[in-house]
């Protein structure tokens, strides 16, 4: 019982922290290049309603804290307006194994993700090197580094 209050309590506290982001914060530590645009233009809402990535269109794009997104449709751009939190990428759309891993920002392939618990994880997949495989192998623990380690990078 202690364990689980615990567990809810950090959550709500790194929760919290994320929705305090400033959008000075975002755009120097999330995986935006100069242009600001996440996830290469592919879009959020997609990942969890078509269960694939979708490249978003450049005339549903949506500014949210600094940090622009793209859409396939209206409607998911109203649902991410409605609830950004909900569908942005876990560490600012970089690599959650190498996050979880060695704390490292690394590029993602937008084709390459996994949802769990609700949230958007992006992976590397290049080189015959497919990230999300190895994240797998060692998911709990790569995750909870990895939310430690972009914490550290959101301070």
């Amino acid at each position: 019982m202690k364990k689980t209050v615990g567990l809810l309590l950090l959550s709500t506290v790194f929760m919290a922290g994320v929705s305090a982001q400033s959008a000075e914060v975002r755009t120097k530590q999330f995986n935006v290049g100069k242009s600001g645009l996440a996830i290469e233009g592919y879009d959020p809402v997609a990942y969890f309603t078509s269960n694939k990535a979708v490249e978003g269109k450049k005339d549903l794009s949506l500014l949210y804290n600094g940090i622009t997104y793209r859409f396939a449709t209206t409607g998911d751009r109203d649902a991410f307006k409605a609830n950004p939190a909900k569908y942005e990428p876990q560490y600012g759309g970089w690599c959650a194994y190498a996050m979880g891993d060695k704390g490292e920002k690394v590029e993602v392939d937008p084709g390459t993700f996994k949802i769990v618990d609700g949230k958007l994880y992006l992976f590397y997949n290049r080189f015959f090197n497919n990230t999300l495989k190895s994240w797998n192998k060692d998911e709990a623990h790569l995750k909870a580094n990895a939310d430690k380690s972009w914490a550290k990078l959101i301070q």
